[in-house]
């Protein structure tokens, strides 16, 4: 695997709208806003002030399934 492949499957993997846990705070889950392989650390978390590096993270896309809302229709 050559350098380019390892960057695409990296910003495949840290997509925007991923979930992600902290490693350091299990439980709590954030939403991936960027990621920018030109920046050090990469990875921009919604609701997070500091940029993170990918080996801070867990990726949570296999346990989630995000639905849009959908309108209550009334009986």
């Amino acid at each position: 695997m050559n350098y380019q492949d390892f960057e695409q499957k990296e910003a495949r993997q840290y997509a925007p709208g991923t979930p992600v846990e902290l490693k350091s705070q299990p439980g709590l889950v954030y939403i991936i806003e960027e990621y920018d392989p030109m920046m050090v650390p990469p990875v921009w978390l919604k609701n997070d002030v500091m940029p993170r590096y990918p080996d801070e993270l867990r990726l949570m896309s296999n346990l989630f399934c995000w639905l849009s809302p959908q309108p209550r229709l009334a009986a």
